[in-house]
């Protein structure tokens, strides 16, 4: 999962949260993302064009980091 923008990503399924570590080092806490939009998500090629457009547009979120 190589990206200029995600470094790597967790989701908590029972509390749906999608935690973004991004390549600078900040951490996010997506909340309330449901399974289809991560399944999206993960199999979309750029992760960071799919953030920008769809989940940071949607999401409330928390800065962990």
């Amino acid at each position: 999962m190589p990206s200029s923008v995600v470094h790597s990503y967790e989701y908590f399924p029972k509390t749906e949260i999608l935690r973004i570590v991004y390549q600078s080092g900040a951490v996010y806490d997506y909340l309330k993302v449901p399974p289809i939009i991560v399944d999206q998500f993960k199999a979309f090629t750029s992760k960071g064009t799919f953030l920008n457009k769809v989940i940071k547009k949607k999401f409330k979120y928390i800065k962990i980091k």
